[in-house]
């Protein structure tokens, strides 16, 4: 699950019986030494997607945690970056990461639920890595308008989806077992810990950005692979907001 350095199966534990908020901030000096963190490839592949549909000023990373993404924005954004999350944790594990490359553009970094950003319409770009899981279906539209609401028109919300794994596989059945016993957990103990792979279907992501208000298409990102069926491994969302 991590490298030698990273959580143990002990402090994971802890982690997954915490609420959600209180987990990330356990789990934050080690978050970057496991599997959970956004790959480097996966990262440069958004960036190269993104790139072509530039020039952008302002960029903002929605539930940053350690700054992954913020590493993504400021390469492609000329003025001002920020990063949003609600663990205090992860905040500061990204502000010293990012302070050290010491590199422009400048961060702000704000401790903020993304389901009531505190922003107005500042920003041309919006990114969001690996951080829809931690999201009810039932909030997602609600999420979607919040970063509607913090775009400038012609602003952009990126964000990748890999394709579902194959019906009857082994990563099919991981996915469908850990979400099963996330679903248990959190129907016996309190508070919740919201951490689910299988509730962001993309018709149902599709939908929900069109109904925020959104004018979506799909990019391959080709760079991280087809499958046999020659169908992208994974595809970047990208919702505009109309000018």
């Amino acid at each position: 699950m991590s490298t030698p350095q990273g959580p143990t199966l002990r402090e994971l534990a802890v982690q997954a019986l915490s609420s959600t908020m209180r987990g990330y901030d356990l789990l934050a000096p080690k978050f970057d030494l496991t599997p959970y963190r956004t790959p480097d490839r996966v990262l440069d592949a958004v960036a190269d997607a993104v790139r072509p549909l530039g020039p952008f000023g302002s960029g903002l990373d929605v539930c940053c945690g350690t700054g992954a993404g913020v590493g993504v924005l400021r390469g492609l954004c000329a003025e001002r970056v920020t990063g949003v999350d609600f663990s205090a944790g992860m905040l500061a594990v990204a502000r010293n990461s990012h302070a050290a490359h010491g590199v422009a553009p400048d961060v702000d970094w704000v401790r903020a639920d993304a389901r009531a950003l505190p922003f107005g319409p500042a920003f041309d770009l919006a990114l969001s890595l690996g951080a829809f899981g931690h999201f009810l279906p039932s909030e997602r539209p609600g999420l979607f308008r919040q970063v509607r609401a913090s775009l400038r028109p012609g602003g952009l919300f990126a964000f990748p989806v890999g394709a579902p794994p194959a019906v009857g596989s082994g990563a099919y059945w991981s996915l469908l077992g850990f979400d099963a016993a996330m679903r248990v957990r959190n129907a016996l103990l309190r508070p919740p810990f919201v951490m689910y792979y299988r509730t962001f279907p993309l018709s149902g992501v599709l939908a929900d950005l069109d109904r925020a208000g959104f004018e979506t298409r799909l990019l391959p990102l080709e760079s991280l692979g087809r499958s046999r069926d020659g169908s992208p491994r994974a595809r970047l969302v990208v919702a505009a907001v109309p000018e």
